[in-house]
């Protein structure tokens, strides 16, 4: 995912629409929904609050648009690398990579999204971003059935599975630093390993999926990058 974490005030494609969306969306990375603000967001740029509301109605649909605008993109890219990729390991890690990736390369929009996935639940407006949830998670879901079917991955219940690995992914922003200790790549490679090594796939198949240097991870690199 390349759209900018944040922008110079009046650089962002589409002009100040995009320019808003982004501001807010990293307020809402940095403070969470409830205490960002049109107040604020209008502050940093020098708008008034009426342009904002002229552009976006109210503050919900602000951030409707940022979950569906994430989701967008993570479908599209989902879709691209399980058109590369033939092996379900292979097709499992790049979802992986391509996770860790989302949070190095594009941290704002990735942290507003997973602070607030929960309200995909069931609040009004949320309908389009909850139905790409869904559709996204359908994805891994058909992978590791698909993996099953193959003998690749050990029999059990693929939508536990999926939400396992989502769990990890989408917890990440509690505690990842691109900087800390270990570099994103040898995160996404230890997520593969524990993830695959789990549905019983040989050793030999992990370490190629897991490689930051393998087929998977340079297809999510290229996916969501390019």
């Amino acid at each position: 995912m390349t759209e900018p974490a944040t922008v110079a005030p009046g650089r962002a494609r589409g002009g100040r629409r995009d320019e808003i969306l982004v501001t807010f969306t990293r307020h809402v990375a940095e403070r969470g929904y409830d205490r960002a603000n049109f107040g604020d967001v209008a502050s940093e740029l020098g708008l008034s609050k009426g342009t904002i509301v002229h552009h976006f109605g109210t503050k919900d649909r602000m951030l409707a648009e940022v979950q569906e605008r994430y989701m967008r993109r993570a479908l599209d890219e989902a879709r691209a690398f399980l058109a590369r990729l033939d092996r379900p390991e292979h097709r499992l890690a790049a979802f992986v990579h391509a996770g860790v990736r989302y949070q190095t390369d594009d941290p704002a929009t990735t942290i507003a999204f997973q602070r607030e996935v929960v309200r995909l639940t069931d609040e009004p407006g949320m309908e389009t971003a909850r139905a790409q949830r869904d559709a996204y998670r359908d994805l891994v879901v058909g992978v590791l059935r698909d993996g099953e079917a193959a003998g690749v991955f050990v029999p059990g219940d693929a939508r536990l599975r999926s939400l396992q690995m989502f769990g990890s992914l989408h917890w990440m922003w509690t505690w990842f630093d691109p900087e800390g200790r270990l570099a994103p790549e040898a995160v996404a490679a230890e997520f593969c390993r524990t993830l695959l090594r789990g549905l019983g796939v040989p050793e030999t198949a992990v370490a190629e999926a897991a490689d930051p240097d393998g087929p998977a991870a340079a297809c999510a690199r290229d996916v969501v990058v390019g």
